[in-house]
């Protein structure tokens, strides 16, 4: 059995939201008395649930509730969840910076933290001496940093402005320095937020296998809080799923990222477009998903048909349209896409007068059970007129294709890793 390094027994934390304190003297006094008596203070009894889109029934809100987990050494436990879960909560009650409220936290050996960009560094100081103040923050002795100081500076790739006051760094430089002295000073646990989605895509690259390395190699402990599930799948060995600030998952790393995209919100199938002014050549007006039997929907089964319906309002004249609609996956890659100008008998017609409907059914899509999500453009030549990204979901449910005939076509795919041929049916509405 590896050895417990953390563990982390009944955590919540509570906030007074508008004021910071207990905000009268009468709450004050109850509190002082209260406690006086060694009973619990009577305003952790009550509280709403952590539902930022929700208006507030009280004056407290539980950020996190009762939270409850044990990781060992050597073990990457990937926490995700929605905006507001309560993530960045918690990893701040784990790394000291805030106390809970509740709840206590067992730790063995030194907590490094990531949790925003240029934490714990002074703007005025060179990022060679920051190397420093951050080592010696961690506990380290200054031999310990020298040691390890051309590691990290190359490793940043911040070379050429390591002498440089880091007030003058870019943001991506402050996460590149900072995630450097972080995994290069050796901590036992390394805590590291959402601060590596700042830098470029080589770096992430470079910090992922970090990190794999600090986990697998040296046998250290990390904690990662990030939106991309391709990440959390390649990086963590157990994932914990946040919801309104209460724990609904804890368990295998594949299994927790298909909970928490399935019970992400799927839309009903149809989304109206609001025109906020009324000088424009064409505008999207409603967007519907449907069935091969015209019934607006928004889940589907793996090789199933689609139909993608645009209402498109038309106020002058369109001499080149151009309509495009492409699908992403949960992890915003673009895997299929539709474009109105590749094909050798385009189904737009020059020089549009009049509102239309753009009608797109599918051949049969034997797509992965996920949630997937949509994406349109419209153009008149390289004139963009509209544009909706990610604006509406579907889902596929868990279910396998009778079907096993898979056809890709090979013409241009603009980045989609799929282009599926599709039936297209242009409708006036005049």
């Amino acid at each position: 059995m590896s050895e417990v390094i953390l563990k982390v027994e009944h955590i919540s934390k509570q906030y007074r939201l508008g004021l910071v304190g207990t905000g009268t003297l009468s709450h004050d006094l109850k509190r002082w008395f209260y406690k006086l008596r060694g009973k619990e203070d009577p305003y952790l009894k009550i509280g709403d649930t952590n539902d930022r889109s929700k208006a507030a029934e009280s004056d407290y809100v539980w950020a996190i509730k009762d939270i409850n987990f044990e990781v060992k050494r050597g073990e990457v436990l990937g926490i995700i969840g929605k905006n507001g879960a309560g993530k960045s909560t918690l990893l701040k009650i784990l790394s000291r910076v805030t106390s809970p409220t509740t709840g206590q936290i067992k730790t063995k050996g030194r907590i490094a933290s990531l949790l925003e960009v240029g934490t714990g560094f002074h703007p005025e100081l060179t990022g060679k001496e920051n190397i420093y103040l951050n080592g010696a923050i961690l506990g380290m002795t200054k031999t310990e940093i020298k040691a390890k100081e051309q590691e990290i500076i190359e490793f940043s790739g911040c070379q050429r402005y390591i002498d440089t006051p880091v007030k003058r760094y870019s943001s991506g430089m402050r996460v590149r320095l900072a995630f450097a002295v972080a995994a290069f000073l050796e901590p036992d646990i390394l805590v590291v937020d959402e601060v590596l989605a700042v830098g470029d895509a080589e770096f992430q690259k470079k910090a992922i296998g970090k990190m794999q390395d600090i986990s697998k190699g040296e046998g250290r402990t990390v904690l990662f809080v990030s939106h991309n599930m391709a990440a959390v799948q390649d990086l963590c060995s157990r994932v914990i799923v946040l919801e309104h600030g209460r724990t609904v998952y804890d368990g295998e790393t594949q299994e927790g990222i298909d909970y928490y995209l399935n019970n992400s919100k799927v839309s009903k199938g149809f989304t109206n477009f609001e025109i906020k002014h009324n000088v424009f050549k064409a505008k999207f007006k409603r967007f519907e998903i449907l069935n091969t039997s015209r019934g607006i929907t928004s889940s589907f089964n793996s090789g199933e048909k689609m139909v993608f319906k645009t209402y498109i309002n038309v106020t002058q004249e369109l001499r080149n349209p151009i309509f495009s609609l492409r699908i992403s996956d949960a992890n915003n890659i673009s895997i299929i896409a539709w474009r109105s100008n590749d094909y050798v008998n385009e189904p737009l017609d020059k020089n549009i007068n009049n509102s239309f409907i753009i009608e797109i059914e599918t051949d049969n899509l034997f797509l992965l059970d996920s949630v997937y999500k949509i994406s349109m453009s419209l153009l008149d030549g390289k004139e963009l007129l509209d544009y909706a990204d990610k604006f509406i979901s579907f889902e596929i449910l868990p279910d396998k294709p009778n079907d096993k005939f898979y056809s890709i076509t090979k013409r241009k795919t603009y980045n989609s890793v799929l282009f599926t041929e599709a039936n297209w049916q242009i409708i006036s509405e005049k």
